[in-house]
C-alpha cells in the first residue's frame, strides 16, 4: 500500500468519525428531549484530543519516520480495522437513539442487551481499543499504536467509571416503584 492510500485511509476514518459525530449529535438532541443527563463531560475534550492525534499521529509517523508497508502485517490490519468499523455501527444500530460520543441516559431508557451487547458490556470500546493498534499499524505506524493504547487505557478507565455510575442510576430509576 502506497503512503497516498494510507493517508486517504486514514482520511476515509476522519470523515467516518464526522459522520459518527453528526449522528452523536442528533442522538444528544433526542435524549435531552426525554430528560436526558449528560455526566463525565469532563474527560470528553481529553477523548476529542486523543481520537484526532490517533488520526494525526499516524499519518505523521508514517510520513516523518518513512515507515514501511510491510504486506503480511498491513493487510491483516486492514480486515481489523474494516471488522472495527463494522463492530462500531453495529452499535450504534442496536443503540438506536441511545448511542453517544456523550454519556448521556435517558431516565427510564433502560440498558440495551442485544446485538452485539450480549456479548460484552462496551462492545463499542472493543473496536475502539483494537482500531487503536490497528490503525497505525496498517503502515507499521508501531509508536503511534503504543502512544495511543497507553494513553487511551488511561482514558477508558476514566470513561468507563462514568459510564458504569451513568447506568447504575439508570438501573436504579428503572427499578424503582
Amino acid at each position: 500500500m502506497s503512503v497516498s492510500l494510507y493517508v486517504a485511509l486514514v482520511l476515509a476514518v476522519g470523515v467516518e468519525r464526522l459522520a459518527e459525530l453528526v449522528v452523536s449529535k442528533r442522538n444528544a438532541a433526542w435524549a435531552f428531549a426525554r430528560g436526558g443527563r449528560e455526566t463525565g463531560f469532563g474527560h470528553y475534550p481529553v477523548m476529542v484530543v486523543l481520537h484526532t492525534a490517533l488520526l494525526v499521529g499516524a499519518v505523521v509517523e508514517v510520513l516523518v519516520a518513512d515507515r514501511p508497508f510491510h504486506p503480511t502485517l498491513g493487510w491483516s490490519m486492514l480486515v481489523v480495522v474494516l471488522a472495527c468499523q463494522a463492530l462500531r455501527w453495529w452499535c450504534i444500530r442496536t443503540l438506536g437513539h441511545q448511542w453517544n460520543t456523550r454519556v448521556i441516559v435517558v431516565p427510564g431508557a433502560g440498558r440495551v442487551t442485544g446485538g452485539p451487547y450480549r456479548f460484552f458490556s462496551h462492545p463499542n470500546y472493543v473496536a475502539v481499543v483494537v482500531e487503536g493498534v490497528a490503525l497505525p499499524l496498517v503502515h507499521t505506524a508501531w509508536v503511534t499504536a503504543v502512544v495511543f493504547t497507553v494513553a487511551n487505557a488511561a482514558l477508558l478507565t476514566v470513561r468507563l467509571r462514568a459510564e458504569e455510575r451513568a447506568l447504575a442510576g439508570l438501573d436504579e430509576r428503572v427499578d424503582a416503584p
